[in-house]
C-alpha cells in the first residue's frame, strides 16, 4: 500500500506502525520540505525504513539530525572512535540486548527518536521488532488506562542484573554498562508532545512502580508489558546490508532476538536528544539518582 499524503512514496509496513520511504537518497541533502514531510511522517507511523542507503558515520549522523540534535553515543559505553555520536550495536554472543526496551530511559532525558544502520547482517535470524505503545495504551480497557494514568515507574541502568554474567565478555559489558548509575522516576503513561498521543513508557529498564514493592510492580508492569508487545502491535525488519531505520522513541519499545548463533551481526546507532517525559496530570520525569548525563545530551 502506497500513501499519497505527501510527496514522498511511502508504503505501510505494518498495520499498526512502520512505514518504509522509497526513492529518498538519504546520503543527499535533503530540502527542508523533505525534511518536514520525514518528521511527520514518524510522529504518524513511529517507524521508517529505508533500504539500500550503504551511509558512512557521517551521513548517518547527519540524516538523523533532520529530526533534531543528537546525543552523543550512550551515557556510560564508549563510542565508535572518531566519531562521538554513534554506537556500536554488536551482536557478540552473550551481550546481545535481547529484551524489549526503550532507549536510554533510566535518565530524565532519553532520546526523541533512534536511527539504526545495518553493517554486518546474518544470513539467517538477527531482525529487530519494533512496537507502538500508543496503540498498546489505546487497547487496555478502560479501568486499566485509568489506573494507569496514575502511576510512575523508577527505570535504573542497573535494573535486571542480579543473575552474575555467564562469562568475561559479558561481565565486561555489565562494568562498562553500570559504571556510572541512573535511577529516574517517569510517567507510566506517557503524553506525547508532538501528537498529544498517550502511550506506555515503560520496558526493560523499569524496575518497580513508585509506592509498591518489586514483587508488587511486576505483577503489574508484566500485564501492562503485554498489551505492548501483541502481535498486531509489533512489526519486524528483515536487515539486509545498508539498511537505515528510525523509530519515535517516545511511542515504541524495540527488542532484537538473540536467533543468529555465532553469525556476525553490526549496527551502528545515533540517538536524537529528546526532552523530560510528561504525564496525563502534567507533572514531568524527576530524576532520582545520578548526575544530569548532560555529557550525553544537552536536552539535561
Amino acid at each position: 500500500m502506497t500513501t499519497t499524503a505527501t510527496s514522498l512514496e511511502v508504503r505501510r509496513v505494518g498495520g499498526r506502525i512502520g512505514a518504509e520511504v522509497v526513492g529518498l537518497r538519504l546520503a543527499d541533502e535533503q530540502p527542508e520540505e523533505v525534511r518536514a514531510e520525514l518528521r511527520e511522517l514518524l510522529a504518524t507511523h513511529k517507524a521508517l525504513f529505508f533500504r539500500d542507503q550503504h551511509l558512512d558515520d557521517a551521513e548517518h549522523a547527519r540524516f538523523a539530525s533532520v529530526f533534531g540534535e543528537l546525543t552523543t553515543a550512550h551515557p556510560t559505553v564508549p563510542s565508535v572512535p572518531g566519531q562521538p555520536n554513534v554506537l556500536a550495536v554488536n551482536g557478540e554472543e552473550g551481550i546481545r540486548a535481547n529484551r524489549w526496551h526503550t532507549d536510554v530511559t533510566f535518565i530524565r532525558t532519553p532520546p526523541k527518536a533512534t536511527s539504526l544502520r545495518a553493517l554486518v547482517v546474518p544470513g539467517y535470524g538477527g531482525n529487530t521488532l519494533i512496537a507502538n505503545s500508543v496503540t498498546a495504551y489505546q487497547d487496555l480497557p478502560e479501568p486499566l488506562r485509568a489506573f494507569a494514568d496514575t502511576l510512575r515507574a523508577v527505570h535504573t541502568n542497573a535494573y535486571d542484573y542480579a543473575e552474575p554474567p555467564a562469562n568475561a565478555a559479558q561481565a565486561e559489558h555489565r562494568k562498562v554498562f553500570t559504571s556510572r548509575r541512573y535511577r529516574t522516576e517517569h510517567p507510566v503513561v506517557r503524553v506525547h508532545p508532538e501528537t498529544g498521543e498517550r502511550g506506555l513508557f515503560i520496558g526493560g529498564f523499569a524496575e518497580r512502580l513508585a509506592g509498591l514493592s518489586t514483587e508488587e510492580s511486576r505483577s503489574i508492569l508484566s500485564i501492562l508489558q503485554s498489551y505492548v508487545t501483541r502481535p498486531e502491535n509489533v512489526v519486524r525488519w528483515q536487515w539486509t546490508p545498508g539498511d537505515v531505520l528510525i523509530f519515535d522513541n517516545r511511542a515504541t519499545q524495540h527488542y532484537a532476538p538473540d536467533d543468529y548463533g555465532t553469525q556476525a551481526r553490526l549496527l551502528h546507532r545515533v540517538t536524537v536528544a529528546g526532552d523530560a517525559p510528561v504525564g496525563v496530570d502534567g507533572t514531568a520525569s524527576r530524576a532520582l539518582e545520578g548526575d544530569t548525563a548532560d555529557h550525553y545530551t544537552t536536552a539535561a
